[in-house]
């Protein structure tokens, strides 16, 4: 990753996030949190209401972003995401947070407030999706559902290669909800890939488990959906 040479105004306003973080402290959540399996190294509980009111008091600032990251509290780590640019992110500093990552949840902060904003989103997400850790998949799948969302404008040419990806981790159990989730949204883009998913869904069908047979079951009842195939009428 790029070295960056510390200013004392980045400084000032890095001690002053730690000090409303410290303020913002919820011992009840964060003990709640981690009876749910969410541990981190220090974790003082604030909210994501608070967490959002703190950045809006600040620009946007890539060297405060990798410094909040660096302190690796959870709240200092949401915060990055919040306040970093995009436009400075680079493919290096996207792997580097993405592997190191212990929680699902600061990977959908992540792809949320950030990587789906660069320039690598599609690459990085399509490249995570073929990885070999859990958390590294996960934030594919999450990134990927994301971009489905944000990217309404894109061209369904962006989309399709995750088709060739997608059958191994719809057959991992520990992915069943992200993958439920994001594979909806991403069959909900446009009338072509919908067309697309519900295929890739049938042959999914016809191997696999039985718990990824339920899975596509429930992912075609979605895709079929009322709902979901009135967004492809044409307004005449």
């Amino acid at each position: 990753m790029d070295i960056l040479l510390d200013d004392p105004i980045c400084e000032q306003e890095f001690r002053q996030i730690l000090t409303q973080i410290r303020l913002a402290k919820n011992g009840e959540t964060a003990d709640l949190m981690k009876q749910h399996g969410l541990v981190y190294k220090m974790n003082w509980g604030a909210s994501l209401i608070q967490l959002r009111s703190i950045a809006s008091q600040y620009q946007p600032n890539h060297l405060l972003a990798l410094k909040l990251w660096n302190k690796q509290w959870r709240e200092t780590m949401i915060l990055a995401a919040m306040l970093d640019v995009p436009d400075s992110v680079t493919e290096e500093q996207m792997d580097y947070w993405t592997k190191s990552l212990e929680s699902a949840e600061i990977a959908e902060i992540l792809s949320t407030y950030l990587w789906s904003k660069t320039k690598y989103a599609f690459i990085k997400a399509l490249e995570w999706c073929r990885g070999k850790k859990h958390i590294v998949r996960f934030t594919g799948l999450h990134l990927m559902g994301r971009l489905a969302i944000t990217q309404k404008s894109a061209m369904d040419e962006f989309f399709e290669p995750f088709l060739d990806v997608l059958s191994p981790l719809a057959k991992d159990p520990q992915l069943k909800q992200v993958f439920y989730r994001s594979f909806i949204v991403f069959g909900s883009k446009s009338e072509e890939l919908n067309k697309r998913a519900i295929s890739f869904v049938n042959e999914l069908q016809l191997s696999g488990s039985e718990e990824s047979k339920a899975l596509a079951e429930a992912i075609l009842n979605e895709l079929k959906s009322e709902y979901i195939q009135q967004l492809f009428v044409k307004n005449i």
